[in-house]
């Protein structure tokens, strides 16, 4: 991928802003769904690393670019880092350009979806629907034939080769 000046400051300035963002949400903990698989904050901490800690449990955001799945190509499952919930299959995969592994459709009753506002307008946040862990946001700019991108944070997913 060939980085101009522009994908790169525009880049860095999203990155910047979805970070701050996420590190307040970190600090404040926002609402979790109800989920069926529950732990204590002290077993989450013990289960996850930092990184995932704060985006699953706290909603933070990586920074863009530093995923290992964005260059995954490999057939198999993207499943949720914190409970194992089987998400998105390989096949739905795409390069979006954004920074982070982006599915144009997830695995059925895999996912549930929550209203964000804390750009100061709505966007739809994804959770997994057994744990309840953020994984990121799904925008209407994606590829046929759902014109979906659910844009995931990596550090949320972790790879199942098939």
């Amino acid at each position: 991928m060939n980085l101009d000046r522009r994908t790169l400051l525009g880049g860095g300035a999203m990155a910047a802003l979805g970070l701050s963002i996420g590190a307040v949400r970190a600090a404040e903990g926002g609402p979790r769904p109800k989920a069926p698989f529950q732990l204590s904050d002290a077993e989450w901490r013990k289960r996850l690393s930092p990184q995932a800690y704060a985006v699953l449990r706290r909603g933070s955001t990586e920074y863009a670019f530093t995923s290992p799945l964005n260059k995954e190509k490999r057939k198999g499952i993207f499943a949720c880092a914190g409970c194992g919930q089987k998400l998105f299959d390989s096949r739905t995969k795409f390069e979006s350009h954004t920074g982070w592994p982006s599915f144009w459709q997830p695995l059925p009753r895999a996912v549930a979806t929550s209203i964000d506002r804390d750009l100061g307008y709505e966007r739809t946040e994804v959770h997994c629907a057994r744990c309840g862990g953020h994984l990121g946001h799904v925008f209407e700019d994606g590829p046929r034939p759902t014109g979906l991108r659910y844009c995931m944070n990596g550090v949320a997913l972790k790879f199942e080769p098939a």
